[in-house]
């Protein structure tokens, strides 16, 4: 392509077409930009394109000036010291985002997948955690992982940090909540407000770090002194950056489609207001955006899956969309959501309410007697939902055969017991393809009057919750395979196998316990379920299960299919929640066009726009645990305050240098007991045995071990709990009064031997 030198750049760019149609006049395209660069071999500057692509329109080049600066912005492109644009993969560069640990260090996650880049608290001190950045790689650490050293800053992530606000001679800064955070943010005496020291405040930053100076900060809202109840979720939500209030724009767009839908919209549709389509949700559930029906139809069965059609109303780059992308999820704390779409539309015009019309987007599936998928399609569609019913009354339905249950929902029984019957079969097929199911155990937290916390209990899944989601992994597979079939670029949901130094550590572990992974250097989803079902009855199930688990990566959205290890599954996209979930919104969209006979090359999302994109929402959903998980830890620590010297049975959950962690039977609170509550000895860390053991007891604590504790201290601040084990007191005393009489039987022998 460089040796020739056609009249201008629009006969070489192959994505011209669909660049005049989204913006009205044409820029070079990403990938055209891209694909010339890899040509060319070296970077090059504006000037030398301009010259090389003939271009003489001050409009054009102007566009191309904001295209490369965009593309520099993203991570795709470096610009060096000549004002030359590079590829950075050709500069042994790394893209992606910065997660902050609590002890200083970093990880860069690459945007393109791979192992994760590790960042020296040096490095960090440029950083703040959920920044995104430009990293080359140096070498690698002492313990082997690739080290990066950063080169540019991309974007950054935080605007707001909570804390509590602290004065020292004079000086005044804002110590993070976020532990992600671990630099102080400077406050001049002009931005202080009216803080005070020990106050917990909102402060606005105003200057990054950088690195040699500390991110500067005002004060902008003062929270008070205490965390009073419902403050944590509060300072949950500020601590991660999680959007809350709605712009007016946004509210305005979400209202202007109404409560109904118009039998004019309907036109064109599938009509399936006749079919005897349900919701099956949870009793608390307010959005409403999956509903089922099966049939049989002769040895097959004929299922559908209909989905809010949420993409009819959130069109692409209108402030609805803005909003619902910066949001990239709905986030559920214990007593309240934030969702991504305003309520208008989440539990209104959206929601598959029973009895209203409403616009879907199906998916139908025929699998054959053995529970395999032999076509599948998906259309636009209407439908009116016939029952809203729980999980609960499903189970007592179909698997209870509950008869008082059976009469009161006659009409729909025959079509569930269908779909019960299809779940059995595709329930036995997940198991013969080796998809894994980690036996965890959720909580859900009660609340009494005041609001305080009245007690934590577990959650029960029946088999009403394993059908549901055996019906939506299903339809998430029909959407890949359809994405895959017409070559359509899109979001997948992609679960990597253990990469090479977690597999290590995990063979390692088993070895000592007598056990063996089979696979090799890539053992399959079926190898890590043999060796699940090998040790389900043991008594240390729980500890090999938790081990296996912390072998795997998390899973992350990516236009790159690599498959779903845990599933087991070739090709997964999520299809099925657009109304919490961007992503699923987004493979709407995808779907849509081709159903509307568009082609590949003319989808407004490019690999790179679906690169950000994938990026982004993988980042919003870790956002969405780490704030969840930090207010419940708060809630938690607050329960256990009137316990101090409480004593209660555990599980070792944990075990570091520093100690051991401790979940507490039938409460399910987590504490630490510190290496220094380990009395009369001194405690080795065995990080492949995941044990610490004594040097002169030989007293072992290992992961799954159980310990009985007394609960020692409550920190709300630092939302942690402290336990001493007294199970060691009684330990340490019958050892000693063994070692006393053990000197004096010693010395009575060497008595009589004189």
């Amino acid at each position: 392509m460089s040796n020739k030198k056609p009249d201008s750049w629009r006969q070489m760019d192959p994505f011209l077409a669909r660049e005049q149609e989204k913006y009205g006049r044409a820029s070079p395209s990403r990938e055209f930009i891209l694909h010339y660069l890899t040509e060319r071999g070296m970077p090059i500057t504006l000037d030398e394109l301009r010259a090389e692509w003939r271009m003489d329109d001050d409009w054009e080049i102007e566009a191309l000036s904001r295209r490369l600066r965009a593309m520099e912005r993203d991570g795709q492109l470096i610009r060096n010291r000549r004002e030359g644009y590079g590829l950075v993969t050709k500069m042994n560069l790394v893209t992606g985002r910065v997660i902050g640990h609590s002890e200083g260090h970093g990880f860069l996650i690459p945007d393109e997948g791979g192992d994760n880049l590790f960042l020296s608290p040096r490095q960090m001190k440029k950083l703040l955690h959920g920044d995104r950045a430009v990293a080359r790689v140096i070498g690698l650490d002492y313990r082997g992982r690739r080290e990066g050293a950063v080169v540019e800053v991309l974007e950054r992530n935080t605007e707001t940090v909570v804390g509590r606000f602290s004065e020292e001679h004079g000086a005044c800064f804002v110590i993070p909540d976020n532990k992600r955070i671990n630099q102080d943010i400077m406050v001049p005496p002009e931005g202080r407000g009216e803080a005070q020291a020990g106050q917990i405040v909102i402060v606005e930053l105003i200057e990054q770090p950088g690195a040699h100076s500390r991110p500067l900060g005002r004060v902008k809202e003062v929270l008070g002194e205490h965390m009073a109840p419902g403050m944590e979720i509060r300072i949950a939500i500020a601590s991660h950056g999680i959007p809350v209030e709605w712009p007016d724009a946004v509210v305005e767009e979400a209202h202007r489609y109404g409560e109904t839908v118009p039998e004019s919209v309907s036109q064109g549709r599938w009509d399936l207001r006749g079919t005897a389509l349900v919701t099956i949700d949870g009793i608390t559930a307010r959005d409403f955006d999956d509903a089922v029906y099966c049939e049989r139809r002769g040895a097959n069965w004929r299922l559908l899956v209909a989905i809010a059609d949420v993409s009819a109303y959130v069109r692409p780059d209108t402030a609805l969309d803005q909003e619902a992308r910066k949001r990239g999820n709905s986030v559920y704390f214990p007593d309240r959501a934030i969702p991504m779409l305003p309520e208008a539309l989440s539990n209104g015009l959206c929601s598959l309410k029973p009895d209203v019309d409403r616009l879907c987007m199906v998916c139908e599936m025929t699998f054959n007697g053995e529970g395999r998928m032999i076509r599948s399609r998906f259309a636009e569609a209407v439908m009116r939902s016939q029952a809203r019913l729980t999980y609960d009354t499903v189970a007592a339905m179909v698997a209870d055969r509950d008869p008082r249950v059976r009469a009161e929902y006659a009409e729909l029984v025959p079509h569930l017991d269908r779909l019960y019957e299809l779940y059995q079969v595709l329930r036995a097929v997940r198991e013969q393809r080796g998809a894994m199911d980690f036996d965890t155990q959720e909580t859900v937290i009660e609340y009494g009057a005041d609001r305080k916390i009245e007690r934590i209990l577990p959650t029960e899944r029946n088999d009403a919750h394993r059908l549901i989601e055996e019906c939506m992994i299903m339809a998430n597979v029909a959407a890949a395979r359809f994405l895959q079939r017409h070559k359509m670029p899109g979001l997948y949901r992609i679960h990597e196998g253990p990469a090479e130094d977690r597999l290590k550590k995990l063979r390692a572990f088993l070895g000592e316990m007598g056990l063996g992974l089979g696979g090799g250097d890539k053992p399959s989803p079926q190898d890590y379920t043999r060796l699940l079902n090998q040790v389900r009855d043991r008594p240390d199930a729980h500890l090999i299960q938790t081990v296996m688990l912390r072998s795997l990566a998390q899973a992350v959205y990516n236009p790159g299919n690599v498959g779903h290890f845990g599933l087991a599954l070739d090709a997964y996209a999520h299809f099925t929640s657009p109304i919490r979930r961007y992503p699923d919104l987004q493979v709407h969209r995808a779907i849509r066009h081709l159903l509307n006979g568009g082609k590949p090359v003319d989808f407004a999302y490019t690999h790179a726009d679906l690169l950000g994109l994938g990026e982004h929402c993988s980042m919003t959903e870790r956002r969405a645990d780490e704030a969840v998980r930090d207010a419940v830890e708060w809630l938690k620590c607050e329960f256990m305050l009137d316990k101090v010297g409480q004593t209660f049975d555990g599980i070792i959950t944990g075990v570091t240098g520093f100690g051991l962690f401790v979940e507490l039977r039938g409460v399910f609170v987590e504490g630490l007991i510190h290496v220094t509550s380990l009395r009369n000895d001194y405690y080795q860390f065995d990080p492949v045995g995941h044990r610490l053991h004594g040097e002169r007891s030989g007293q072992i604590y290992r992961l799954g071990d159980s310990v009985k504790v007394r609960v020692a201290r409550v920190d709300l601040d630092e939302r942690k709990i402290d336990f001493e084990p007294i199970e060691q007191e009684r330990h340490v005393k019958d050892r000693g009064e063994k070692e006393k009489s053990g000197r004096r039987n010693r010395w009575n022998r060497g008595r009589r031997k004189e």
